[in-house]
């Protein structure tokens, strides 16, 4: 018994730990990442409300950072919100509130409207001009850029 439990956690470690393959991406999108903090600017100075310490917490975990949420970038979050809700990285129970809220706020700007439709189709626009497209990355980073843009958006409002 003790064998066959020993040899399940084993598998289950072996399916949890990411492949080569998956490494590989990850180095890429690190480097991708890096350059264009570095030629982007700093941008303006908008503060990521309460949320902080989940991109915190994110950069630390996988070297990367996400890209600052602010007034400027209300529509876009929206948008955002929208994507992680149609693809099921959040519940409409969750977040469609707050992106109605946000929506209600911008309506009728047109760079906030762009700012919306670019981020519907997955691009994370930040105050601070970083960028990070939700189609180039794996599910859990997916989820866990969907749960920033959220809490920060709730600050928003």
């Amino acid at each position: 018994m003790k064998a066959r439990i020993s040899l399940i956690a084993i598998a289950l470690l072996a399916a949890a730990a990411p492949t080569l393959a998956q490494n590989q991406m990850l180095d890429s999108l690190k480097d991708k990442l890096n350059s264009s903090n570095a030629t982007s600017g700093s941008g303006a100075a908008e503060g990521t409300g309460g949320a902080a310490g989940t991109g915190a917490a994110l950069a630390s975990g996988l070297g990367l950072s996400m890209p600052k949420i602010g007034t400027s970038t209300m529509g876009n979050a929206a948008g955002v919100l929208q994507y992680c809700i149609k693809n099921n990285y959040l519940s409409a129970d969750a977040a469609g509130g707050v992106k109605d809220k946000l929506l209600s706020m911008v309506t009728g700007q047109k760079p906030q409207q762009t700012g919306y439709a670019n981020g519907a189709k997955g691009l994370l626009q930040g105050s601070d001009g970083t960028s990070l497209s939700l189609k180039s990355v794996g599910s859990q980073l997916k989820t866990k850029a969907c749960d920033y843009v959220l809490a920060n958006a709730k600050s928003l409002v």
